[in-house]
């Protein structure tokens, strides 16, 4: 299996690169930064004292199913990674959502023929005559300030997959609640190095009032987000 990154982070990186060479060059400096320079950047952002933050539960999993369920975002928990592909298979049948899903490549050994569901890992397709219509995603983090969920693009987590289908459902840890959105931002320096292609901040269905201030749920993705979490995580 190759392990060359795929062609359109190789030109978005060339790109970025182009661009802070010129910035860097109309100001009499190299083209490329130092290494020193590229750790004091980040020792700067990183010491910046954050601006005024809401009081947030600290019981953040609490805070994170209060601000769900105001998004209208569904919410189930499961002790185990093992018992998501029943809750999933519950849920999709409890709701006449048949059984065929596309999910992420992490989650494929995770038992899902076993409760009687289809699964495939790719990302999603909208073509008739059999169009997905339900992805399964893990999420970068989730924000229980907001009740938002996280995800960074890339070649196995394509974010098409959070977007296209009409239903998302999200398998999210415990341990992967984070309290604000400045916590996300932190985390993604200090797990990932430098940001994704895209990063997508989903908060509950998508949703409308542009026409005669009429809201309508499913315009420009999901008409339904389904968390499940998992407490031992």
């Amino acid at each position: 299996m190759s392990s060359k990154p795929p062609l359109g982070s190789l030109e978005s990186d060339a790109s970025r690169t182009r661009i802070l060479s010129r910035i860097r060059s109309a100001q009499g400096r190299p083209d490329q930064a130092k290494q020193r320079e590229e750790e004091l950047s980040y020792n700067y952002i990183a010491q910046k004292p954050p601006g005024p933050q809401p009081e947030v539960d600290p019981d953040l999993m609490a805070q994170f199913v209060a601000q769900s369920a105001r998004l209208q975002t569904s919410i189930e928990k499961v002790k185990t990674m093992a018992q998501v592909p029943g809750a999933v298979a519950e849920y999709l049948r409890g709701r006449g959502l048949g059984s065929r899903a596309i999910i992420w490549k992490s989650f494929a050994k995770l038992g899902w023929d076993k409760v009687g569901l289809d699964v495939a890992a790719r990302a999603p397709v909208r073509d008739e005559p059999a169009p997905d219509l339900v992805g399964i995603t893990g999420c970068f983090v989730a924000i229980a300030e907001t009740g938002t969920l996280t995800l960074l693009s890339g070649p196995e987590t394509p974010a098409s997959m959070a977007l296209l289908p009409e239903t998302r459902i999200a398998i999210v840890p415990k341990s992967r609640i984070v309290r604000h959105m400045e916590d996300a931002f932190a985390l993604l320096r200090h797990e990932q190095g430098a940001p994704p292609r895209a990063l997508n901040f989903i908060s509950g269905p998508s949703r409308t009032a542009d026409i005669e201030q009429t809201l309508v749920i499913g315009a420009h993705g999901p008409y339904r987000v389904h968390v499940i979490l998992v407490t031992s995580l």
